[in-house]
């Protein structure tokens, strides 16, 4: 499982997975993709998996809601302590998935528990050359609305269109949307105004103190910047705004306008998998 980010800032984001595995309680079970719908894909190379979900009391994949994991929620250890603590199912299927047009870069906010996470930005110019490595996780309603009650306001649940976005899960499976949180921020850029590239946490707050005397005013370490950070709302919006005021945010306007009302029915694998409900994948 790894560390737990929220209770461990500097270890953000966790143990990421590398390959299609099922969260289960405290255990990652081992998933094996197939050119089939994902339900039928098989867990520990045994039970398909929408046996296994049934037998854990959870509804099967077509009913689930695809959502892409970008940092911590990409890691196991970190969805496990989301939805424990609601007294939630810590059971998920999660794959990786590829995206095109879409990029992995580093918010331009300070998150509650003091680390700099990272955050999608959209490339749409370049929808079928740039890819971003992510994670797709299959979540159940009330999995969805407590994912949503971590993210918002500080993030947008915003549903991608496969057309604009290009996604292709291991089994080779063309997704024709799937749900992402995009910052309301943005996302921050290096010194030639490109989105900055995701490192380690105190590699990246190391950086970021060196590159502005501002911030070193209120921490004096990676270390310093998480335990003061995650304790004083003030210094976080502060941090925020030296980030504006430094001219280093590049907006994410291409995908916010896509934002989705959090009330409204959310789509499940069915509706996004042309495997899923026996169509011609596209």
């Amino acid at each position: 499982m790894g560390d737990v980010p929220a209770l461990d800032p500097l270890s953000y984001p966790g143990r990421v997975i590398g390959e299609p595995a099922v969260l289960s309680g405290a255990r990652v079970l081992e998933l094996t993709a197939s050119a089939e719908p994902m339900g039928s894909w098989r867990v520990q190379g045994a039970d398909f998996l929408d046996a296994v979900l049934e037998q854990l009391g959870q509804p099967q994949t077509g009913k689930l809601h695809p959502v892409i994991a970008i940092g911590s929620n990409a890691a196991p250890a970190q969805l496990h302590y989301k939805l424990t603590r609601l007294a939630l199912p810590s059971v998920v299927p999660m794959t990786p998935l590829t995206v095109s047009g879409l990029g992995i870069g580093v918010s331009a906010h300070v998150a509650l528990n003091g680390y700099v996470a990272n955050s999608p930005f959209a490339d749409p110019g370049l929808s079928r050359v740039a890819q971003a490595q992510v994670v797709l996780t299959l979540l159940d309603a009330e999995q969805l609305r407590a994912v949503d009650d971590t993210e918002l306001p500080r993030y947008r649940r915003v549903l991608l269109s496969g057309d604009e976005y290009p996604m292709v899960l291991p089994s080779g499976e063309r997704l024709e949307a799937a749900y992402l949180y995009a910052n309301a921020a943005g996302v921050l850029a290096g010194e030639d105004g490109k989105p900055l590239t995701p490192t380690t946490q105190p590699t990246l707050l190391a950086a970021l103190l060196e590159r502005s005397a501002r911030l070193r005013e209120l921490f004096d370490s990676p270390q310093d910047w998480v335990d003061k950070a995650r304790a004083d709302p003030q210094l976080r919006a502060a941090a925020k705004r030296i980030f504006v005021e430094s001219g280093w945010v590049v907006p994410q306007d291409a995908l916010l306008r896509n934002e989705c009302d959090p009330a409204t029915a959310a789509l499940t694998y069915n509706d996004v998998s042309p495997l899923a409900t026996g169509r011609e994948p596209p």
